[in-house]
């Protein structure tokens, strides 16, 4: 009898949980490329680049925090879904949480922006 599942010694195991973390990496990318491209940044990939790194736009260190929360708990959430998950079901997976975390993400710096934009 199997009570509880864990992390096997499969190094596969590992490569797709770099994979998963990669790709939330990749579609953060994304989404700020989006967004720079779309306000007229001159260079847009270096604007985003800079922005997953450090904020252009003034947060108060409680948004700041926030938004990180949000960022690495969904990071760590993709880890998560690739290391207990195999197969079709690990794609599947991967692909939905990784697209929820960054939606999540997005979200809310939306809804900060706007706060913020709206007190001055």
């Amino acid at each position: 009898m199997q009570l509880a599942r864990g992390l096997s010694d499969d190094p596969g195991g590992w490569w797709w949980a770099l994979g998963a973390l990669a790709l939330y990496a990749v579609i953060s990318f994304g989404l700020q490329y989006r967004t720079r491209a779309r306000r007229g940044a001159r260079h847009p990939a270096r604007a985003a680049a800079h922005d997953l790194k450090d904020r252009e736009e003034p947060q108060s260190g409680r948004q700041r925090f926030t938004s990180r929360l949000i960022m690495a708990g969904g990071a760590a959430a993709v880890v998560l879904a690739a290391a207990f998950t195999t197969g079709a079901v690990r794609v599947v997976t991967v692909g939905i949480v990784a697209v929820l975390g960054v939606t999540a993400w997005a979200y809310y710096d939306h809804r900060a922006e706007a706060g913020a934009s709206r007190e001055q």
